[in-house]
């Protein structure tokens, strides 16, 4: 009996003393999560719908108020995950998905047509931190292409995927397949004809023709700066109205449309994106950031309103640097844009004449 009563005490100690181990683990791992967090952190982050020909004559109230809605919420909803501490790469994709789900964008749901009727998305993100980046490109049946831009940047060892090469690879990690009609709009098929009719009128004279730029682009994106410190840059289209032979942007290309360091800065364009492949508009920005020590204002602004405009490129880009600091430069009459700085002031602009 005396003995059944030490073994039931032993038993009871190791056990007490294995509890009391998994605590001080388990307190240590929370403390060591927390304090990874600089308890003294801003955050802060930018969007973009697309720049363009976009005037108060262009817009009445009722689609301006529309506008606005959902660049506020797509705003408030990235900031919502900064300020709970998730990585900016989650504050990026959610702002970026209300943005596909939404049919006022060139993206996702309101994805533009190509010449043969269909739509083929592209989207791209990068990590300032690990300078990590995934890419998508002409994929035709992925409900949202910024989260399958984040899967190539997680779960693979490549950049970019395109077609169905990259569409198997997003639905073997689950990633919901959808019918392409489901990015149909009435809106963008109008567009589509009327792009058409004149490309068939003349296709030299379509694409050279400077009141054809709204054609030509129109991109969603988003720049942040989390609680940890780190810049991160996402990106998604449906590209080119009528575009044709495979074309691909600037979007889901790493320099070009998006670009994230932290050691500089984070940048996001929309644009005729011929020219910001050309002139590596997302990573030209950093890099006057990083080596010459210039403003993310004085740095984004050289290269829209100078190196863009000079050549003849037209567009956009929302910047940022790696003290929170936002720049959001174009060259077109408008850019949808918003942001939430460091101090937590929100702006939400459309007109060129917006401060």
């Amino acid at each position: 009996m005396q003995v059944t009563n030490l073994l039931r005490l032993r038993t009871q100690f190791v056990c007490a003393l294995m509890l009391s181990i998994s605590f001080v683990s388990n307190a240590f791992e929370t403390e060591s999560t927390t304090s990874s967090l600089n308890p003294n952190a801003k955050v802060a982050i930018a969007l973009h719908g697309g720049a363009g020909t976009i005037s108060k004559a262009n817009l009445n109230a009722e689609q301006e108020k529309a506008y606005r809605a959902i660049l506020e919420q797509a705003l408030r909803a990235g900031y919502r995950a900064l300020q709970a501490g998730e990585d900016g790469s989650v504050a990026v994709i959610t702002a970026i998905q209300i943005m596909e789900d939404s049919p006022l964008f060139n993206a996702g749901v309101g994805a533009v047509y190509t010449y043969d009727e269909e739509h083929e998305l592209d989207a791209s993100i990068m990590h300032g931190r690990t300078k990590q980046a995934g890419a998508v490109a002409s994929v035709k049946h992925i409900k949202s292409p910024i989260a399958a831009a984040n899967l190539v940047m997680t779960e693979s060892v490549h950049v970019m995927l395109t077609g169905g090469g990259a569409e198997d690879f997003a639905f073997k990690y689950g990633l919901e397949k959808v019918d392409n009609s489901v990015f149909n709009t009435e809106r963008r098929k109008k567009a589509l004809d009327s792009a058409k009719a004149k490309i068939q009128a003349n296709e030299q004279a379509f694409f050279a023709n400077p009141e054809n730029a709204d054609y030509k682009f129109g991109t969603v994106g988003v720049v942040v700066l989390d609680l940890h410190g780190n810049l991160v840059a996402g990106t998604s289209t449906g590209g080119m109205t009528a575009k044709r032979f495979g074309r691909i942007g600037d979007s889901p290309i790493i320099g070009a449309g998006t670009y994230a360091d932290n050691d500089s800065c984070a940048v996001s364009g929309t644009g005729h994106g011929e020219y910001f492949i050309r002139f590596n508009v997302a990573a030209d920005i950093c890099a006057r950031v990083k080596y010459q020590d210039k403003t993310i204002e004085v740095a984004a602004n050289e290269v829209v309103n100078q190196v863009l405009a000079e050549a003849g490129g037209t567009g956009g880009v929302i910047a940022m640097d790696n003290q929170g600091n936002i720049s959001m430069p174009f060259n077109t009459e408008g850019m949808y844009r918003a942001s939430i700085d460091t101090s937590g002031k929100v702006t939400i602009g459309i007109y060129g004449s917006e401060k």
